[in-house]
This record gives C-alpha cells, structure tokens and sequence, in this order.
C-alpha cells in the first residue's frame, strides 16, 4: 500500500459537527430568573394599577397565585424523584387552594365593608406574598426573595405615591428657578 498523505478515518470538509451556541452565565443567570422576575413585574404592576385606580384586581390576583403555584410546582420538580414530584403538586395545590380561599375570604361582603377598595387589593397582594414566601421555605430560597419583594411592593408603591407630589413640586420648583436665572 502507498500512503497518499491522507489518514483513511479523517473526517471530510462537509462532516464537521456543528455544536449549538453556548450559553454564557450571564445569560444562563437570566434565563433562570426569569420566571421570577415576570411575576415581580405583574405584581409590580398590578400594584400601580391599584393604586392609581383605587380598585381592586380581584381576579388579577387570583390568577396570579395560579401562576405563583405553576411556578412553585417547575421550580421543585426537577430536585423530586417520581413520589417526590406527586407529593409536591399536592402540597403546592393545598398550599394555593388556602391561598385562594383566604383570598375569597376577604372578599365576602360583610369583610368588604370594612375594607376600602386599594384596601382590599392590598390585603390581597400581601396573601400572595405570604403564599409565594412559604412555598419558598419548602421549595427554594428565589421564591422566599420573590415573596419578600412582593411584600415591599405595597409600601414602597404607597411611598411612591406619597411622595410623587413632593418631588414633582420640588422638580417645579427647580425649573422655575432655572427658568427665572436663565432670563437675567
């Protein structure tokens, strides 16, 4: 045999593999906060909606607690075994359902009179908060910190609110003083 130069098993120009991009941690980081951060931005703004309007998201919170819960199940199931994964839809179904009643229960009417409309949005938001903080104890410490930040949404947004006033006066102040030196 003559050897030609070339290896018999080497791989010809159109045989090569083409590997899928890489992720980079960066966006690894992102993709898996990233459920997270959705429900922190529609309770973020569910709060806004609340306290701009005056008037509760009753069904909005409701639907958000099912998507809490649907979160909480994907994000245990891959740390459960087959009996361990049944156990957790379970629990987090029980867990959410008691969510939902107390949720309903605010809602009755004779607790409505004592509650105001933001009131009743409010109290709402902060049953889901509790919900989303317990589910984490049980299940991971991102949905502990989810629920912790949807708790600081109520005050912080109430804050806001107040002080929203105070900083456009004063942001008025500043451009008519601006305004004022600016003709001289």
């Amino acid at each position: 045999m003559t050897d030609t130069g070339s290896p018999i098993n080497s791989a010809s120009s159109t045989d090569v593999a083409v590997e899928p991009p890489q992720h980079t941690r960066k966006e690894d980081l992102l993709l898996r906060t990233l459920p997270y951060l959705v429900v922190l931005a529609l309770t973020i703004a569910g709060v806004a909606f609340t306290s701009i309007t005056h008037t509760p998201l009753v069904r909005y919170w409701e639907l958000l607690a099912v998507a809490t819960a649907i979160l909480c199940v994907t994000t245990g199931w891959a740390v459960h075994d087959q009996k361990g994964r049944f156990e957790l839809v379970w629990k987090q179904a029980a867990h959410w359902l008691a969510i939902i009643i107390a949720m309903r229960i605010v809602l009755l009417p004779d607790i409505q009179t004592m509650y105001t409309g933001p009131a009743t949005g409010y109290t709402l938001l902060l049953l889901l908060a509790l919900g989303t903080f317990l589910a984490g104890l049980n299940i991971s410490f991102q949905l502990c910190v989810l629920g912790f930040a949807m708790v600081i949404a109520v005050p912080a947004m109430l804050w806001l609110k107040q002080t929203a006033l105070l900083v456009f006066l004063i942001v008025a102040a500043i451009v008519g003083i601006g305004v004022a030196f600016w003709r001289r």
